[in-house]
């Protein structure tokens, strides 16, 4: 196993999004690519459930039936400020909003899963950067 194939079993995905169905492919599709990926159907106790699992990637959905993921998004930063965190929305208006700016990246969500697994992949190999250099 090389050192790449490696690191991607052990990256630990919080998948925060209330539709079930999207919960249910995506976690399909990420743990085909090798991740371990747990699911949040809300955004209740989000800080605590990170604090519990440690996750190394969330990917949050913005529209949450009780929770504005992007007062999530800015809660996370609050305590967690070098997680990345991956903004999955069928919403491209919610780009141009300042708080997404807190996001690493911007997701469209799509059947095709390809532009989520870049940006998850980007997200962990800058992440690991940042780690090995110190620098933040």
């Amino acid at each position: 196993m090389n050192s790449q194939s490696r690191r991607i079993i052990m990256t630990r995905i919080l998948l925060v999004d209330d539709e079930e169905y999207i919960r249910r492919f995506y976690v399909e599709e990420l743990s085909e690519e090798g991740y371990e990926v747990v699911t949040l159907a809300s955004g209740h106790n989000l800080l605590r459930k990170v604090n519990l699992f440690q996750p190394d990637l969330i990917i949050l959905d913005i529209k949450l039936m009780d929770y504005d993921g992007l007062e999530l998004l800015q809660e996370i930063r609050c305590h967690h400020h070098n997680l990345p965190v991956i903004l999955c929305t069928a919403y491209d208006t919610y780009k141009e909003d300042p708080r997404s700016l807190a996001a690493d990246y911007y997701v469209i969500k799509s059947f095709d899963l390809t532009q989520l697994k870049k940006a998850v992949l980007r997200a962990i190999q800058a992440n690991e950067e940042i780690q090995l250099t110190g620098t933040y």
